[in-house]
């Protein structure tokens, strides 16, 4: 037979090629590996930024989980009267404590940052010794005179709240100390040392101690929930500072300490009048709930305001985990990086917070129940504040960046604005609309506070803080 014509044969293009030449597919497995091996290997600050903030994110949500399972069974233990009054008391603690530390711990991460940049040893020395013992001084000041106003108003207070307020003054002095340290922490980007001891250890110490309460037939009232809280916050805190020491002796070298306390007060005020109004904007929904709503109405807007908080984690994970960095660029003076790096923090702020709005949401009336059948009227409260939670991760840890880059005087007047929304609404709409009124009123507030937030950024800084094109620098 004669061999085949070469126009025939078919076209080398078209023959298989020898198996032996033919590369290997790779496996899901392998590229699954090849991409962790890849993020593990990203040492870049965004990388380790993500991973701080991961940190953070996942301590706040066990927080949140135990927080939820602890007003669960403290509302089935205490009764809803008694839970609204430890949950109005508390309120109050938590808005005072948070401003006892003046804004040190906020300052630390602008001082611990730039002394470090500029290798000012003896000046972190110093910060780090002489900043906690000027905020637990300072908050045991205002904790005696928390007392003092308790004891003075003592004729016009409901009877049944005055003596945990008086056990809440005794929580504050620590509290300044517990928040500086926290501030201390993240700035050398420790988020377990910072935020375990008061949102981890604490919680199941409550749960334990307001359980065996339970079981032995002690009161499980507001009295005792406060006397649990004294006690555990104290202990604690100084469990912090003892871990907090060792470490410091290991990353600071050892040497003279220089106080620069007029520097740091400086700094920290106007910090401080901004978490101040920031403060006062988150809490002033229940405190007005208070005045004019019953304990009970107060419990149902808590516990829905609690399941939705878990939105607002993301949104401080990732401040706590960047603020400083904003300082870093800030004094190094790499404007570019800086815009790059916030643009990030926008987009890790927003559709995580998104996300876990919207799981939320889907399990609200469910997670409700938990607290008891009466507690189901709050779904429509959950639905009203995440517009307000959704507007503020939109535009990112905006604050922060503003007060870190010296901002803070139009950030203040910001929050000033918007605590007065809150307040004239609250007291408009609470009497009308009960607790939808409240969550109105502080949903509304916390849209204003974002637009305002975005345009201040916009002019003073040229940054786009906007999830859509965000962080751009103009």
């Amino acid at each position: 037979m004669a061999p085949p014509s070469l126009a025939s044969r078919p076209s080398p293009e078209l023959t298989e090629p020898v198996p032996s030449m033919m590369p290997a597919p790779r496996s899901a497995l392998a590229d699954a590996l090849a991409r962790i091996k890849s993020i593990l290997a990203d040492k870049s600050d965004s990388r380790l930024a993500q991973l701080v903030a991961g940190k953070v994110f996942l301590m706040r949500v066990a927080n949140a989980l135990l927080a939820l399972g602890t007003q669960v069974l403290l509302a089935r233990w205490m009764g809803s009267f008694e839970f609204g009054v430890y949950i109005y008391v508390w309120t109050w603690v938590l808005m005072i404590g948070a401003l006892s530390d003046v804004g040190l711990s906020s300052a630390a991460r602008r001082f611990i940052p730039e002394y470090t940049e500029l290798r000012a040893f003896d000046s972190l020395r110093g910060f780090l010794a002489g900043s906690r013992w000027l905020a637990f001084g300072i908050a045991t000041i205002i904790g005696a005179l928390g007392a003092l106003g308790v004891t003075l108003l003592e004729p016009y207070l409901d009877r049944y709240a005055i003596i945990p307020l008086y056990l809440a003054c005794g929580i504050i002095p620590v509290y300044g100390l517990v928040q500086v340290q926290a501030g201390v922490a993240q700035s050398y980007d420790w988020p377990n040392l910072a935020l375990m001891p008061f949102f981890i250890i604490r919680q199941l110490a409550i749960i334990a101690l307001m359980g065996a309460a339970y079981l032995f037939g002690a009161p499980t009232d507001a009295v005792t929930a406060m006397v649990i809280a004294v006690v555990t916050t104290w202990a604690v805190t100084i469990g912090q500072m003892v871990v907090l020491d060792r470490r410091l002796k290991v990353k600071v070298p050892t040497g003279p300490r220089h106080y620069e306390p007029k520097t740091w007060i400086a700094t920290s005020i106007p910090i401080f009048i901004v978490e101040g109004f920031y403060l006062l904007l988150t809490y002033v929904d229940i405190l007005a709930l208070e005045h004019f709503r019953s304990p009970d109405e107060v419990a149902v807007y808590y516990a829905g305001a609690r399941l939705l908080a878990i939105v607002a984690f993301v949104y401080f994970a990732i401040a706590g985990a960047t603020t400083h960095k904003f300082t870093e660029y800030h004094v190094a003076g790499d404007k570019e990086r800086l815009a790059s790096f916030f643009r990030e923090t926008i987009k890790w702020t927003f559709w995580p917070s998104l996300a876990c709005c919207a799981l939320i949401l889907a399990f609200g009336r469910p997670l409700l129940g938990l607290f008891g059948a009466d507690f189901t009227s709050g779904y429509l409260v959950m639905f009203i504040l995440s517009v307000g939670m959704l507007a503020r991760a939109a535009v990112g840890p905006a604050e922060r960046l503003l007060n870190m880059l010296g901002e803070r005087k139009h950030c203040a007047v910001v929050y000033a604005i918007a605590f007065a929304i809150n307040l004239v609404l609250c007291v408009i709409l609470i009497p009308r609309l009960g607790i939808e009124g409240a969550a109105l009123a502080t949903s509304s507030a916390i849209v204003a506070e974002s637009i305002m937030l975005y345009v201040v950024a916009k002019r003073r800084l040229g940054f786009h803080v906007f999830i859509m094109g965000g962080g751009q620098s103009s």
